[in-house]
């Protein structure tokens, strides 16, 4: 995908973008306390505790662990600090055990001699306060054992008394004894010693110098509210961004020309851009309340390229140039005005409206254009053209007011646009279209070209009925509002019909919608007007046929060498070739001897001839600009 299309899906899923950002601020807001606080994460510093020499036995770690955990440690440590509250020490250092003779201290603070000098306070704490619990501890062991040796000595002495006045034949038994209430005097005398010499120093001790070191502190761990909402928006953004793209992947729904052209295999002659909220507000056409804007100035390139590849009748001039715009009488004609059915597969299309602005825009040529609202489920051509509602095409094809055709062709806000409206039906829709024909016919000379409106092809059949008494059809689809699927249905519809498809009207694009992919000039199956359901080169074989004119319901059908020698795209159900392809050999330099469509008379140079109508790969275009100058 190139960029500029990036740019494209984000602009279509701006509500998507919107929607995650918002999303990740509130949530943001909601996990950052208020406030920028301090970050204690920055620096971090170690330092590890072992018992002293010669107290290893006396010093038990879990003993040590304990104590270092308690609140009494961090009172002591933030006293030191000079920090009113405790719980912001506990909150900075954690104490581990690494090994049975040793503990390790981490702390935590914003900078590296805040850090230090927590962790040399709190070492000093656990040192101090584990000596001081060890000497208390020690002194009341010793006033314990110190009871026990008083009661070990008097009973010494009661036995060496027995023993002194015993007779020399009973001393020895008494000997045993005095042996061991001796030893067991001593043993306590030695234990009250060792304590006493331990209470009398430190049981643990620092050891090594304290590590410090910076941290890994970074814009995901900072506390700052402003940092961390700025990289909420951030991360919102870019969710977004990745749904839009994924939701874009995932949409099948047609929005470029080139996808748009290979669903309907019918060229795109006409984009519109995407209406803004302001300009949808607009019920008149925008070719007549704002001519200068970029969606009405499309709206007259469509009207050129129809008048290209039209109905032959379409592009010849108006009947006259002294005509009433606004006048309904019946005008002489050498052939019948041209019907233009404007279609559209589902609703949303955009069919309507453009149909009011392809009348406005065709009424600034000095054409007189009548518009049939066909559409009887859901008639809106009236409050586009300013017209009321009232009796119209139900009340023609009912026969209820077949007689009063001139009352019911009514003027619109629009110079030289007429409007028959939908009227007021009552009657089931597709029962109503069985005498189009006939109404056809009789409003023929009262315009110079006639558009129809219908009901969506894929929603009911009043298009399928009309569209065989059309000279032409103008396709209508908006972006991303049909799928391949329908595409490919409607393309198949069209073409069972017979009736020349001038191409698509493109609807609803932002800015570009894709390069047409053209071939070399005169290459079979090269895609440029021609191209893509256009017309291949005709065998040289094939003599062009004379130019038939009229309603579409006076075409002959073609005998069997005739459908023999078309293309593959015009025989057996395949799809219909467009009407740049399918015209007839006639006037204009398309007889037998000017090398009509793909023909090679004898004034023919080239695959289309001198002055023929040959339109494959990219000759179609200078062709039909020929055909209007020569016009």
């Amino acid at each position: 995908m190139e960029p500029a299309n990036h740019f494209t899906v984000l602009r279509r899923y701006w509500r998507l973008l919107v929607g995650c950002t918002l999303a990740a601020l509130v949530v943001g807001w909601l996990l950052t306390p208020a406030g920028d606080t301090v970050d204690n994460a920055k620096w971090k510093c170690k330092v590890a505790i072992t018992p002293v020499a010669g107290a290893g036995d006396t010093v038990r770690a879990d003993q040590v662990l304990s104590y270092a955990q308690g609140a009494d440690v961090a009172a002591a440590a933030a006293k030191q600090l000079g920090i009113a509250d405790a719980s912001e020490v506990l909150a900075r250092r954690t104490v581990t055990a690494d090994s049975p003779q040793m503990l390790t201290i981490a702390t935590t603070g914003p900078t590296g001699p805040s850090c230090s000098d927590l962790a040399t306070a709190y070492s000093a704490a656990i040192i101090k306060g584990y000596s001081d619990e060890s000497a208390r501890s020690a002194a009341e062991t010793i006033k314990k054992l110190q009871a026990q040796a008083d009661a070990q000595q008097q009973q010494l002495n009661d036995i060496q008394a027995q023993y002194n006045r015993s007779s020399p034949a009973d001393q020895p038994k008494l000997l045993p004894k005095l042996t061991a209430a001796n030893t067991s005097l001593t043993t306590t005398l030695t234990t009250i010693n060792k304590l006493a010499n331990s209470a009398q120093t430190d049981a643990i001790q620092q050891w090594g110098s304290i590590d410090a070191r910076q941290g890994t502190s970074n814009l995901l761990s900072s506390p700052s509210r402003s940092v961390r909402l700025g990289l909420a928006v951030f991360l919102g953004l870019a969710l977004g961004v990745v749904a839009a793209l994924m939701l874009s992947r995932m949409d099948t729904r047609l929005r470029s020309r080139n996808a748009v052209e290979e669903a309907f295999n019918l060229p795109v002659i006409g984009e519109v851009p995407h209406l803004s909220r302001r300009q949808r507000r607009v019920r008149e056409p925008l070719v007549r309340a704002r001519p200068s804007d970029p969606a009405a100035e499309a709206y007259r390139s469509l009207r050129s390229t129809l008048l290209l590849t039209g109905p032959d009748t379409l592009a010849r001039p108006a009947g006259g140039d002294d005509r009433d715009p606004k006048r309904t009488a019946p005008r002489p004609l050498t052939e019948p005005a041209p019907v233009v059915l404007v279609a559209s597969g589902g609703s949303r299309d955009g069919r309507t409206i453009t149909i009011a602005n392809l009348a406005a825009a065709l009424a600034e040529t000095g054409r007189g254009v009548l518009v049939l609202d066909c559409d009887f489920r859901h008639p809106q051509l009236h409050t586009h053209l300013g017209v009321g509602d009232g009796p119209g095409m139900a009340e023609l094809l009912s026969g209820e007011r077949l007689d009063e055709l001139d009352e019911l062709i009514r003027p619109t806000n629009v110079a030289g646009v007429s409007l028959i409206t939908g009227g007021n039906t009552t009657a089931y829709p597709a029962a109503l279209v069985l005498r189009a024909g006939d109404v056809l016919r009789r409003v023929r000379p009262h315009a110079d070209v006639i558009l129809i409106d219908t009901s969506p092809l894929l929603h009911a059949n009043d298009a399928y009925d009309l569209v065989q008494h059309a000279d032409a059809v103008l396709v209508t689809v908006r972006s991303g509002n049909v799928t391949p699927e329908q595409a490919d249905r409607v393309a198949e519809l069209l073409s069972r019909t017979g009736v020349p498809v001038a191409g698509v009207a493109l609807l609803g694009t932002y800015g570009r919608s894709g390069r047409r992919r053209r071939g070399p000039a005169g290459v079979a199956g090269a895609s440029g007007p021609a191209g893509r359901g256009g017309q291949q080169h005709q065998p040289q074989q094939q003599t062009a046929q004379p130019r038939q004119s009229g309603p579409a319901a006076e075409r002959t059908p073609a005998t069997a060498p005739e459908r023999a020698a078309e293309p593959p795209g015009e025989r057996g159900g395949g799809r219909t070739t467009p009407s740049w392809a399918r015209r007839a050999a006639g006037a204009n330099g398309d007889g037998p001897d000017s090398g009509g469509p793909g023909g090679t008379g004898p004034n023919s140079t080239g695959p289309a001839g001198a002055n023929g109508h040959g339109h494959g790969g990219d000759q179609g275009e200078p062709a039909l600009l020929r055909e209007a100058e020569e016009r």
